[in-house]
């Protein structure tokens, strides 16, 4: 039953990545990125649920945390063109 869900997954990711590379926008493959991200979390989980190795899911998790700021860091990137320095509110 793990197998057949590693392999669903595998595939999952192998569809995803050919999104990215054809994606319309930037936002498109931004967004197909980060879905590979989540399958690849869900990938580290099976993996240390089959070996029976728990610490995987502590990786699994680091992951999914940098896989979320990596996303708001380039969507950032690309609204602003900055990364490093605070947006002042032209409003004020």
């Amino acid at each position: 039953m793990l197998t057949f869900v590693s392999i669903s997954l595998l595939v999952a990711l192998t569809i995803t990545v050919y999104l990215a590379v054809i994606g319309e926008t930037i936002f498109h493959k931004i967004q197909a990125v980060n879905i590979a991200g989540t399958i690849a979390v869900l990938l580290i989980t099976v993996f240390g649920f089959l070996t029976n190795r728990p610490e995987f899911l502590d990786l699994a998790l680091v992951y999914g945390l940098l896989n979320v700021i990596g996303t708001f860091a380039v969507l950032k990137f690309f609204r602003f063109g900055k990364l490093g320095e605070e947006i002042k509110d032209e409003d004020q």
